[in-house]
């Protein structure tokens, strides 16, 4: 077996694509829906940041490392490396490439195990999410032969 698994991901969900290889185009293997991609932050997290007070007694805002829309694509990153190391294990494909927009991109790279990331063969720092499935071979054609 020689496929070629192609992640298109956005924070508002995924398309996963399988390439049999060159002349087999694309074949769609699962929509992964992400609903909560969509959202903004005060609509994730209505709470303000805590308050405290420092050693003056005056009070400031506890700021948070990464807001509530970044740990939601976090967590969606680390869904979608979970069913890629699954699918790595049972040896559903060979080489894997990722396309997302930057952010996302970056998370993704990061949740992967080391396993499935010695997998990637490309990456493309686009967002193709809105590409119709008949269209996206001509935006990964420099990166994959369809």
């Amino acid at each position: 077996m020689n496929n070629t698994w192609i992640l298109v991901a956005h924070r508002s969900g995924a398309r996963l694509f399988e390439n049999a290889g060159p002349g087999k185009g694309l074949n769609l293997v699962e929509e992964i829906p992400h609903p909560e991609g969509r959202l903004k932050d005060g609509q994730i997290n209505a709470d303000k940041p805590g308050r405290a007070f420092d050693t003056f007694s005056r009070r400031h805002s506890v700021s948070q490392e990464k807001g509530p829309s970044d740990q939601v694509t976090s967590m969606f990153a680390k869904h979608l490396s979970d069913m890629l190391d699954k699918a790595r294990a049972q040896n559903r494909y060979t080489k894997l490439v990722l396309v997302a927009e930057p952010h996302l991109l970056g998370e993704l790279r990061g949740a992967l195990n080391n396993q499935t990331a010695a997998l990637v063969t490309s990456t493309l720092n686009k967002d193709l999410i809105n590409i119709e499935n008949r269209d996206l071979p001509k935006h990964l054609g420099s990166i994959l032969e369809l």
